[in-house]
């Protein structure tokens, strides 16, 4: 697992914290703070960050990876910098963009700290659909795409802290980031990020290993075909597929695989969708913005592993007044073996206990 995907939905938790869930169980919350939080007040400031702590980017969408990964990520804010939003944003409020990123320099702050700061720039106006953002807050994200900004973390209210890589980046990381003489070219790039998506899944289609970070098709062909040259990946053919797919020699092959996980819906096992039909037979969509009447599963579901199979999927619900994990609904696919249901029972009551809730009830 190289990338955890953040979304702001907390029916059952915050997304990026059931991945962990999911392959080490109850763990604490805390763990993925410490290391994604930095520039925070003490006791849970890192002192020495560290390429292993985590950072926000677009990566395969908002995204947290480890610091490492972020100076290849510069591709595609250098793709960002050329966009027309930034040049229009600059045309409205000259200067603003040189006057945010000076008030991030000196400590991280969010977007309605910055906006306290700037008290001359224009607020946000009530619209009736669609994202309403002030002046600041548009700033703050175009300096957060060209990586001018980054992120130190999250408040308990899921906002985003901003402020200079340089501020909470190690040094080597910050160096090599976008706009520096050390900065990594669009091939080194793709090579790298290619690199870890093979070391992630194993093997994969090359629809699967670019889907990772969503790189270009072009460009990661490119890399694919020079990893492949350089022995770091072997295409393979693998019964049922119809697409060559590429496996890293270093991936554990395991006869058989063992326990239970209750995935998130943002979980990178399930992002692509062809992937998990053509390993484990199991079609997952995504429901949460289909309107009701519409859904066949439910609203926030979550897919069942076990012993290595796509078994089942839940409806789930944490009602933190009632302090109880609410099982709305679930499915059984036909050919679960006859100890799904008590399989999964008992996942879903470790799940509640670590979500810190005394009971289940269903629907």
């Amino acid at each position: 697992m190289q990338v955890v995907q953040i979304d702001s939905v907390n029916i059952v938790s915050r997304s990026h914290y059931l991945p962990f869930f999911s392959r080490l169980g109850a763990y604490p919350h805390e763990l993925v703070d410490e290391r994604r939080d930095q520039g925070v007040p003490a006791p849970r400031r890192r002192p020495h960050p560290g390429p292993e702590d985590l950072v926000e980017y677009w990566a395969h969408e908002a995204s947290l990876v480890p610091a490492s990964t972020w100076p290849w990520l510069t591709f595609r804010m250098r793709a960002a910098r050329w966009q027309a939003h930034g040049r229009r944003l600059e045309q409205r409020h000259p200067g603003l963009l040189e006057a945010v990123r000076e008030v991030v320099a000196d400590r991280p702050l969010t977007s309605r700290q910055v906006e306290a700061a700037l008290p001359t720039v224009p607020r946000a106006r009530r619209q009736h659909w669609g994202w309403n953002w002030s002046a600041a807050k548009e700033a703050l994200e175009h300096l957060f795409s060209v990586g001018l900004v980054t992120s130190a973390g999250r408040t308990a209210q899921f906002e985003r802290r901003y402020a200079t890589p340089e501020a909470v980046l190690p040094a080597q990381v910050a160096r090599r980031g976008p706009w520096r003489a050390a900065a990594p070219t669009d091939r080194e790039c793709a090579l790298a990020l290619m690199r870890i998506a093979a070391r992630a899944h194993g093997v994969g289609t090359e629809i699967c290993l670019r889907d990772y970070f969503r790189l270009p098709p072009a460009l990661a062909r490119e890399a694919l075909q020079e990893l492949v040259r350089g022995g770091e990946v072997e295409p393979v053919q693998i019964e049922g597929w119809s697409r060559p797919a590429y496996l890293d020699p270093q991936a554990r092959r395991p006869r058989r695989s063992h326990g239970t996980a209750l995935l998130s819906p943002f979980d990178s096992l399930v992002w692509q969708r062809e992937r998990t039909e053509r390993l484990f037979g199991f079609r997952y969509r995504l429901e949460i913005y289909t309107p009701a009447p519409r859904r066949v599963h439910g609203y926030y579901v979550l897919p069942f592993l076990l012993d290595g199979e796509l078994v089942a999927r839940v409806d789930l619900k944490a009602d933190r007044a009632a302090g109880a994990l609410r099982v709305l609904a679930t499915s059984i696919e036909p050919e679960a073996p006859r100890h799904t249901t008590e399989r999964l029972e008992g996942e879903l009551v470790s799940m509640a206990g670590w979500l810190g809730l005394e009971r289940l009830v269903r629907a």
